[in-house]
Formats: structure tokens, sequence, C-alpha cells
């Protein structure tokens, strides 16, 4: 089993920033691939960044630009900075790491 814990979440002018973070521990592979997704009220959950242990990023169209993914593999531990935030960013945001996945973090941007 894999416990991810997101932090960093929080209310947010348009135009503010924020920084999530997401602790994984247990039972880790360290060559797992982490990232995050988002989910907005009656929306599906999207895609938004991953990174590979390795250091390969990838980016949901709409993130380019403004969030910016790394990791501390000797942490375990993903991040996720965010910046010139909308009032669409507004969502759930959870960590994963394989099959596993974070309860999530609030993140709302006020217009």
């Amino acid at each position: 089993q894999v416990q991810l814990l997101e932090s960093g979440g929080g209310l947010v002018q348009w135009g503010g920033s924020l920084r999530l973070s997401c602790a994984a521990s247990g039972s880790i592979s360290s060559t797992n691939g982490m990232g995050w997704y988002r989910q907005a009220p009656g929306k599906q959950r999207e895609f938004v960044a991953d990174i590979t242990h390795g250091g390969i990023i990838n980016y949901a169209d709409f993130v380019k630009g403004r969030f910016a993914i790394s990791r501390d593999n000797a942490k375990n531990t993903v991040y996720l900075q965010m910046n010139s935030l909308k009032p669409e960013d507004t969502a759930v945001y959870h960590c994963s790491m394989g099959l596993f996945w974070g309860q999530g973090t609030q993140v709302t941007v006020s217009s």
C-alpha cells in the first residue's frame, strides 16, 4: 500500500500563486512516476502534470507556462507550483503515484 498526503491548497485571488505538496509513504517503488490531477465540481477528473523518477515532465496544455511540477526523490515528495491562477483552476487537486491516489486538496481561485 502507498499513502499519498497532499497539502498546500487554499483560497487565493485571481492571479495569485499556491504551491501544492504531496508526500508518499508506504510500499513505494522508487521508480514510480508521480502526478497531479484535478476535479472541478460537476466535471471529470483531468490530468494536470506528471513527472517520472528521472525528471521527464508532461503538462496539460491549459497549465503550460503557469504551473511547474517538481519532485524530491529523497523525500518521496512531488510539488506543484501554480502561478497566475484563474477562477477556472478551482478544483480539488489530487496526487497520484502508480495506481494510488491521495484524498486531494481544495484550490479555490476567487474572481
